[in-house]
């Protein structure tokens, strides 16, 4: 594979993986990721476009699959950006713009966007808040989630109001350096 500026295709999956595994699974901030995390059924796909056009081109290609294909095949994807939107702001725009398309299309209530970004900030919290780092990742990237699926998994959750704070609770408790230093060192994953 070509190089994607700073990795290669396999080192950006490597490091995502490596996210995945010891800060979204190994935290437990997301209670029910596990199970899709060591399934085949977790599909990423790494887009190293840098223009805008590509970046929607591949967003298109990937909303189509999950549409496509069923849940045994693809249970969520994952679409990481190591190359475009890493301006906070200019991410935002994105997933807002591809927000309005999903509920255009008529698929409210079938696919539901999360994102997630190296610099990614609450609106209206302090900056050195935790809050923040719930969803932070190595690259900019979006993840489609079926609704279907996620209803099924929090009817047999307690209480999964209460995630969001648990979990910056969690990350407060383990200190921001400690935070940070963990997120810095799954950038090394894949590295030669």
């Amino acid at each position: 594979m070509s190089p994607t500026g700073r990795s290669t295709i396999e080192q950006v999956e490597q490091q995502v993986r490596a996210w995945l595994d010891q800060f979204v699974v190994g935290l437990n901030l997301c209670p029910f990721a596990r199970p899709v995390v060591a399934s085949a059924a977790l599909r990423i796909s790494i887009c190293d476009a840098k223009q805008l056009q590509q970046v929607a081109e591949a967003f298109m290609a990937e909303l189509d699959l999950i549409q496509q294909l069923p849940e045994s095949d693809i249970a969520t994807t994952l679409l990481v950006l190591p190359n475009a939107l890493n301006d906070f702001e200019e991410y935002l725009s994105f997933i807002e713009n591809a927000e309005a398309l999903i509920d255009q299309m008529g698929l409210t209530g079938v696919i539901q966007l999360a994102s997630f970004h190296p610099d990614y900030q609450f609106e209206a919290e302090p900056a050195e808040s935790a809050s923040h780092f719930t969803n932070r990742s190595p690259y900019p990237l979006i993840h489609f989630l079926r609704e279907e699926m996620m209803a099924r998994v929090l009817e047999s959750f307690s209480n999964p109001e209460q995630i969001p704070q648990r979990n910056i609770q969690k990350l407060e408790a383990m200190g921001r350096g400690a935070v940070e230093q963990l997120l810095r060192s799954l950038k090394s994953h894949g590295q030669p």
